[in-house]
């Protein structure tokens, strides 16, 4: 079984007094998403293109698909996918939704060419949109989706001429985990937790699925796993210790962020019409790849799929502008032969090879940036793999190797929204200086095309001494919301995703800090890269120099925007982020002493507080008079932790005042007698601020990236 977290868009809107019994929902929608408009983003993949799943906590394999069962801010989705082998055509799906409390209406968007066999807790409400009828908490609906490719009308031209990209025989299939996207009213944020699996034979990563009999292999590699599945019709060429070995040392050789904890690649039978393709990176991590490739090539292509899992922007559809679709697959293959040349299973005169083709016609003729120029469209595999060699090159001999293009990557996998060829030149200047840009301007912007450098230029460029750095969490102390925060060992918590790692419950919408300590172990000066990543994606990262044996700190942030589990990683160190909604906490009473105060003497109002349910608790705690919001406390609170939350209040003129955290209140006398009005709030109460919030969701849940 295959869990993930799905992208949750959410858009607030207030009318009247808010009170904090239905939660702080004043945090708005996430940065990738428009704050001015309630989306409902369908994006689907075509065919040759990827869409990445943007902001999304990274895939966790295994078993322990409902870790977070006991969540209220956590809507859970399970896929169970069933081979039909006396109806190739076809696979079904059936899809459950577990639904919380704070969701009060949900609508799903079933993918083109699904056909829905049964429902229970679903109407329908449009020719693939079902709504939730609210007579279960479990609704589920059972459809069938297209085995040859899903989504069938958005197979290009070119990929319907050019052979199958996902196909199923009846004795065994390879099919994309179909798409799905979701509409909820909530009145709190809710992160949304899918769980995939296949019914019978077959394995699944998430987001492609096999059908049939398999063998899995797999490498645990720093903290991650990477999945290679061999079904039983397959007929490898190379071992798969082979296999696990070159994508282990290619995890370890790309330093560009984006890393996922979980790879998965299935080697699907050759002896299918796949057309040209020799694999493809469909989804965040998956891949599938033709059992007869081996490291024989130049470029392997079970290197340029793990290329391609590495790039937040490799949806030439979403993720890269147009005048930068040729760099998603010109970085594929040029790494995927400087993988092989740097790890020894090929030489130079391979990989010179490789590049060469780009000097050919029809290759050299076009444009990089301008795709109508292209008299081929392997211009970007072969021109763009020379452009972005020859540019690497460049960018080392000017930075005495301090400098790469694969720290341009980093910085581009950082970057939210598609790449533009500004973003890309901006990158280029920034570690290599104008002279640098210029060469990448030219190459990219003209029809010239460089040659291919000599076997003692290229020694002169790649093989210089570099600087090394070590990264780790700093000795000070996280913070959350500017506190210093508690950090807990898996004991603590139940060990809440099955790692050994320390935990650290985070308020949706804060901000996180963490300190950083990067020290320059290796013999030379050199420019480091300090990242926070977050689930593979790059969070933040700082640039500096240092110099042999010294040691720089900094603080790295992020702010989630979303409820569920999330792997914060600095270096090699881990911590795991589970990021909560208000509803996490209970409070159970308020106090407040004295009782009767002297205007302008202060009083305490002590909150007492509980964690709801069976996973750590966060949230930032609201002590309101009439006045509005008049003192904050974050906290965080461990399963079964009960703590008191104080905060002191003034009241400068006479009167009976009202003071209320979450569902409970309490009232203070200023001077007076119990005769006195009551300065009470204005529209406080659980049916008011039920009444004042509307909050629109919009998840699509499985967007997916697609290279191949």
């Amino acid at each position: 079984m295959n869990s993930r977290v799905g992208v949750v868009l959410v858009i607030v809107l207030l009318a009247g007094s808010l009170s904090s019994s239905v939660g702080a929902i004043g945090i708005g929608p996430p940065v990738d998403a428009p704050a001015d408009q309630s989306i409902r983003a369908e994006v689907q993949p075509t065919a040759g293109t990827a869409v990445p799943r943007l902001g999304t906590a990274t895939a966790v394999s295994g078993t322990d698909a409902t870790a977070t069962d006991s969540a209220a801010d956590i809507l859970h989705q399970t896929i169970v996918l069933r081979h039909r082998p006396d109806d190739p055509d076809v696979f079904e799906t059936e899809m459950t939704f577990r639904i919380p409390d704070s969701v009060t209406d949900l609508e799903i968007t079933l993918g083109h060419g699904a056909t829905v066999e049964s429902r229970t807790g679903f109407e329908r409400s449009g020719e693939r949109t079902l709504r939730w009828t609210g007579e279960t908490d479990e609704p589920v609906v059972r459809y069938t989706m297209p085995a040859g490719g899903g989504d069938g009308e958005q197979q290009s031209v070119e990929s319907s001429r050019e052979g199958y990209e996902f196909v199923d025989t009846g004795e065994w299939g390879v099919v994309r985990v179909p798409d799905v996207s979701i509409s909820q009213k909530v009145t709190e944020p809710v992160g949304v937790e899918e769980a995939v699996s296949v019914d019978g034979p077959g394995a699944t990563g998430g987001d492609i699925a096999f059908f049939g009999e398999v063998t899995e292999h797999e490498r645990a590699v720093d903290g991650g796993m990477i999945r290679l599945v061999v079904p039983e019709v397959a007929q490898l060429q190379e071992s798969p210790d082979a296999i696990l070995a070159a994508l282990a040392d290619a995890r370890g050789r790309l330093e560009v962020g984006a890393q996922s904890d979980e790879v998965f690649v299935v080697a699907v039978p050759s002896d299918v019409d796949w057309g040209p393709k020799r694999g493809i990176q469909y989804g965040r991590s998956d891949a599938w790849v033709v059992d007869d490739a081996t490291f024989d090539e130049a470029n392997p292509v079970w290197l340029h799929e793990y290329v391609h899992v590495r790039q937040r922007f490799s949806s030439v559809k979403t993720g890269t502008a147009p005048e930068t679709d040729w760099l998603v697959e010109a970085q594929a293959d040029y790494y995927a032969g400087l993988l092989a040349l740097e790890s020894g299973r090929s030489d130079f005169d391979d990989f010179a090879t490789l590049l060469e083709r780009g000097e050919q016609s029809p290759y050299a003729d076009g444009v990089l940036t301008d795709r109508s120029s292209w008299q081929d469209r392997e211009t970007a595999y072969t021109k763009g793999a020379l452009v972005y060699g020859e540019i690497d090159r460049k960018l080392r001999v000017a930075t005495d190797g301090d400098r790469t293009l694969e720290d341009v990557f980093r910085t581009l996998n950082a970057q939210q929204g598609p790449i533009t060829e500004a973003d890309f030149l901006e990158a280029i200047e920034d570690a290599g200086g104008t002279d640098v840009r210029a060469v990448a301007e030219r190459y990219t912007q003209t029809d010239a095309t460089p040659e291919m450098w000599s076997r003692k230029q290229h020694r002169a460029a790649f093989e210089q001494p570099v600087a090394a750095f070590d990264y780790e969490l700093g000795s000070e102390p996280l913070t959350v919301a500017g506190q210093d925060w508690k950090r807990w060992g898996p004991s603590e918590t139940d060990d809440t995703d099955g790692n050994v790692r320390d935990v650290i419950a985070v308020p949706v919408g804060e901000p996180v800090s963490v300190p950083v300590a990067v020290s320059n172990v290796g013999d030379r000066d050199g420019t480091y890269d300090a990242t926070l990543s977050v689930d593979g994606r790059v969070a933040d990262q700082q640039r500096g120099t240092l110099g042999p044996g010294k040691r720089a700190s900094h603080r790295l942030s992020w702010t989630p925007t979303r409820p569920g589990e999330y792997e914060v990683r600095v270096g090699t160190q881990r911590l795991t982020a589970v990021v909560r909604s208000p509803s996490s906490v209970t409070v159970t009473d308020l106090q407040v002493a004295p009782e009767s105060t002297s205007p302008g003497d202060p009083v305490t109002a002590t909150a007492t507080v509980e964690a709801a349910g069976e996973r750590p608790a966060a949230t930032v705690l609201e002590f309101r008079t009439a006045e509005g919001v008049v003192a904050t406390r974050p906290l965080a609170l461990r399963p079964d932790e009960t703590t008191t939350v104080g905060a002191d209040l003034q009241f400068d003129e006479r009167g009976r005042y009202e003071i209320a955290v979450a569902g409970e209140t309490t009232i203070v006398d200023v001077g007076t007698g119990p005769g006195a009005t009551l300065e009470e709030m204005s529209g406080f109460g659980v049916p008011a601020a039920l009444g004042a919030v509307v909050v629109v969701v919009a998840v699509t849940l499985t967007a997916r990236s697609h290279r191949k």
